[in-house]
């Protein structure tokens, strides 16, 4: 499986972004997936995850702000971030697992994204 993470960008506080993470492979459908985010000096850290049967999971600090989705046609996972604050600026990853299921450990993971910037400033 690959995956690749897109949209995003420089938003100002209290904006909007959506991001996207388009997976190769047949097996996405089945594939739990999750979004993680990693800011400067500090470790990657769970944001949000959805495993293969729909239901989700999201870390207390975006709770009500982000919003984690998933088009298993177009093999596309998505995170809808909304409210942003300056402290939501890192790189955030998609990543992806085989078991289905999703985890707060990165370790749970298979596959990854290559990571898209997100700077939440004025």
């Amino acid at each position: 499986v690959q995956l690749q993470a897109s949209g995003g960008g420089l938003v100002q506080p209290g904006g909007s972004l959506s991001l996207s993470c388009a997976a190769s492979g047949r097996t996405f459908s089945q594939s739990g997936m999750a979004w993680f985010r990693q800011a400067p000096g500090k470790e990657r850290e769970f944001v949000g995850g959805i495993r293969w049967i729909g239901s989700t999971a999201y870390a207390d600090s975006v709770k009500g702000r982000f919003t984690i989705s998933r088009d298993n046609a177009e093999n596309t996972v998505y995170l809808q971030m909304n409210s942003l604050k300056p402290e939501d600026t890192a790189v955030y990853y998609c990543a992806a697992s085989r078991k289905g299921t999703i985890s707060y450990d990165p370790k749970g993971y298979d596959f990854w994204g290559q990571g898209t910037l997100v700077t939440v400033s004025s």
